[in-house]
C-alpha cells in the first residue's frame, strides 16, 4: 500500500494504484446541484484533488482512458451522459504569486492565465476549428478563447482551483489599509473583472460549466455583482464528506497498513492509532443537518504514510504543512475582539454560539466596521479552525475546536498573546520535570512570577480558569501527550488531563489527571502583599485553602476510577494532582492518592 501524500494528480493515483478513497458516485448529485457551484473547505483538504479527478472524468481528451480511470470505480458502472464531453480548463489561483504593487499582481495574473490558455490552445487544437489568440489583457485572451470554443462542437468547462488563494495572501499581508486588496475587489478590481467576464461567458457563449474551490466566502462577498450566480453546496449534507475521510474509511485504511508491518515483522496496535488519528485528526463537520464528522485527508495521509513506512507514528502530528493555519489565527488574533475569541475558545467552560454562519461579510467590512466575535468565529469556522459541533436553543449553531492538532495551534497562540516574552527554554526542564517525576514546585514558580498578567481586567478572566489556562498553555506538549481540557468523564468534567500517546508510553513519564481551584483575597481577608509574605505552612493552613484542597481531592476520588477503565489501570501511570491559587499571589499544590 502507497499513500498519496500531497499529490493531487488523480491520473498518477490511479495508475500507480496509490491509495484512493472514491467519491465518484456524487458526479451525478454535482451534475443536479447547478452549473455554476461554489464549494469551500479549509485549505490542505483535498479539493485539487477532487477538481483533478472530475477534470479526468469531463475530458474529452481522456475518452479513450475512460474504463483505465473511473472503469473499477462508482461512476464507472453508471457513468453520466455527460462524462469525457467537454473541453476542460482549470485556473489555479494558488499558483499567482501575491508578491508587488497592484499592476505587479496583476501582471502576474494575467501572465498565469494566459500560460494556461496557450496550454488549452495545444491540448484541444484537434477540436477547435479557429486559433485562439492571446493578448496582454488575459481577459481579451479569455474571450477569444470563449469564441473559438464556441466555433467547435464542444462546450467549456472551467474549473477555478483556490479561487480565494492570492487575494487572502494579499488580505492577511496587512490588515489595515490595504490598498492592494482593494484594488482587486472593488469597483473595476482585477478579480472582480475577470469574474465578470466568467460570469458573462456562463451567459449562453460557450462556458457550459464552472466548478470553484476556496477557503472562505469573503472574497466572494467582496466582488459581489462580479459573480452573483453560483450555487454554494459547501454546506450540503450530501457533500459534507465530498472531501474528507471518514470512520470506517480510515479504520479499514490502518488493517491494510497493520498487515503489511506485521509482514516485515512489526505489530501495529489497530486500536490505539485509531484512537489517536480520532483525537488529533477527525472532528470536522460542515452541515448542521448531518453532524457526521471526517478526517482531515491531508493529516490522515501523513500519518498513515508515516506509519505504512516506518511501522510507527509520525513524531510530529501536526503536519508542518499545514503551518498556515497557524497565520490564520494570527490573523484573527490582529483584528478587534480576536484575541477576546481566541481565549474564548480556550475556555472550555465557554461555548462558541452564533446565531448563524455568516457568508456574506467582506475584507473592507473587517477592517473598517468593528467585527463581532460571532462574524469573527463564523472565519475561523472557514478557515478550518472552528467547526460544527451543534444546534443549541432557538437554532443557533455551537462551533468548536476540531481536534488536538488545531487546539494545539490555539494554546500556542494564546501563550504568545498573554506570555510574549516567554520561551520554551525558559521553562522546559520544569514541565519535563512534571512530565517525569510529578514534582509540580518549580513550574508553580515559574507560573508565580507571571500570574500578575492574568488579574488584568482586559483577560475577564476569573477564578480556577485563569490558573488552569496558565498551566494549560506551559504544559501543552501534543508531541507526548494527548492533551485534554475538561474531559467529559461520565457527564462530569475534569480540569485539564496528560494522557501519554500510545507510541511515547517507551518512555519514563507519568499521566496527568489535574484540578484547579481557586481562593479570593476577599475569602481569607488578606491583602495580596500579606499573601505574598506568608510562609507556605501558614498558607496551606488556612482554613480556605484547606476546604479548596478538600474540593478538589473530592473531584479527582471520583475522575480518577473513570479514566482508569478508559485506558486500563495497567497502562495508566497515573498522578493526581490539585492546584489551589490564592488570588493571583500565590500557587499551592499537592498530589492526591487514593487510600
Amino acid at each position: 500500500m502507497k499513500f498519496p501524500y500531497g499529490i493531487s494528480d488523480f491520473k498518477k493515483i490511479i495508475e500507480q494504484n496509490l491509495f484512493y478513497v472514491d467519491r465518484t458516485d456524487r458526479i451525478p448529485l454535482l451534475e443536479e446541484a447547478g452549473y455554476q457551484l461554489l464549494f469551500l473547505r479549509p485549505r490542505r483538504f483535498g479539493k485539487s484533488l477532487l477538481l483533478n479527478m472530475l477534470s479526468n472524468y469531463y475530458n474529452v481528451a481522456n475518452a479513450d482512458e475512460f474504463e483505465t480511470l473511473f472503469g473499477h470505480l462508482a461512476i464507472g458502472k453508471k457513468p453520466t451522459e455527460k462524462h469525457n464531453q467537454y473541453l476542460v480548463m482549470t485556473w489555479d489561483f494558488s499558483s499567482v504569486l501575491p508578491m508587488g504593487s497592484t499592476n505587479e499582481l496583476k501582471d502576474a495574473l494575467y501572465r498565469y492565465l494566459n500560460v494556461v490558455m496557450e496550454d488549452f490552445a495545444t491540448i484541444y487544437q484537434a477540436q477547435l476549428k479557429q486559433p485562439i489568440k492571446m493578448y496582454d489583457d488575459a481577459a481579451a485572451s479569455f474571450w477569444s478563447l470563449i469564441n473559438a470554443v464556441k466555433a467547435s462542437n464542444h462546450k467549456l468547462y472551467l474549473f477555478i482551483d483556490e479561487y480565494d488563494n492570492f487575494a487572502n495572501e494579499v488580505m492577511a499581508s496587512k490588515v489595515h489599509n490595504n490598498d492592494r486588496y482593494a484594488d482587486l475587489v472593488y469597483g473595476e478590481g482585477i478579480l472582480k473583472s475577470l469574474f465578470k467576464n466568467v460570469k458573462a461567458a456562463a451567459a449562453g457563449n460557450g462556458l457550459d460549466r464552472v466548478f470553484i474551490t476556496g477557503v472562505s466566502p469573503v472574497i466572494m462577498a467582496d466582488i459581489s455583482s462580479g459573480y452573483n450566480v453560483a450555487t454554494n453546496i459547501y454546506r450540503y449534507p450530501r457533500f459534507n464528506d465530498l472531501c474528507g475521510f471518514n470512520e470506517a474509511e480510515i479504520k479499514q485504511a490502518l488493517h491494510q497498513v497493520a498487515n503489511d508491518c506485521q509482514q516485515n515483522g512489526e505489530l501495529v496496535d489497530i486500536e490505539a492509532a485509531m484512537k489517536t488519528m480520532r483525537q488529533f485528526y477527525n472532528g470536522y463537520c460542515f452541515n448542521q443537518h448531518d453532524l457526521t464528522s471526517v478526517y482531515n485527508p491531508t493529516l490522515a495521509l501523513y500519518f498513515l504514510k508515516n506509519l505504512q513506512e516506518e511501522c510507527r507514528y509520525p513524531d510530529d502530528l501536526l503536519d508542518h504543512n499545514l503551518g498556515m493555519d497557524r497565520d490564520r489565527i494570527n490573523y484573527i488574533a490582529q483584528l478587534p475582539n480576536g484575541p477576546a475569541l481566541i481565549q474564548r475558545i480556550c475556555d472550555d467552560s465557554q461555548q462558541v454560539i452564533v446565531p448563524k454562519l455568516h457568508d456574506r461579510f467582506g475584507v473592507k467590512d473587517m477592517l473598517e466596521q468593528e467585527q463581532t466575535q460571532n462574524e469573527l468565529a463564523s472565519l475561523l469556522y472557514y478557515l478550518g479552525v472552528l467547526t460544527q459541533d451543534k444546534v443549541v436553543d432557538l437554532g443557533e449553531l455551537q462551533l468548536r475546536v476540531p481536534n488536538l492538532v488545531i487546539r494545539s495551534l490555539y494554546v500556542e497562540k494564546l501563550r504568545k498573546l498573554l506570555l510574549p516574552d516567554v520561551q520554551l527554554d525558559d521553562y522546559r526542564q520544569a514541565k519535563n520535570n512534571f512530565f517525569k517525576t510529578g514534582d509540580l514546585q518549580p513550574l508553580c514558580e515559574f507560573i508565580q512570577e507571571r500570574l500578575n498578567i492574568f488579574s488584568n481586567r482586559d483577560y475577564r478572566w476569573v477564578n480556577e480558569f485563569a490558573i488552569k489556562t496558565a498551566f494549560m498553555m506551559l504544559l501543552f506538549d501534543d508531541r507526548l501527550y494527548i492533551v485534554d481540557s475538561e474531559p467529559e468523564l461520565k457527564r462530569q468534567y475534569a480540569d485539564f488531563t496528560l494522557i501519554a500517546r500510545p507510541d511515547m508510553r517507551k518512555y519514563e513519564m507519568l499521566d496527568h489527571l489535574m484540578e484547579f481551584k481557586f481562593v479570593k483575597l476577599s475569602d481569607v481577608n488578606l491583602s495580596g502583599k500579606e499573601v505574598q509574605n506568608l510562609s507556605e505552612k501558614a498558607l496551606q493552613e488556612l482554613p480556605q485553602v484547606q476546604a479548596a484542597f478538600t474540593a478538589a481531592f473530592a473531584q479527582l476520588e471520583t475522575y480518577q476510577p473513570i479514566l482508569f477503565e478508559r485506558y486500563g489501570e495497567e497502562v495508566l501511570h497515573l498522578q493526581t494532582t490539585a492546584v489551589v491559587a490564592v488570588g493571583f499571589e500565590r500557587l499551592l499544590w499537592r498530589k492526591w492518592e487514593s487510600e
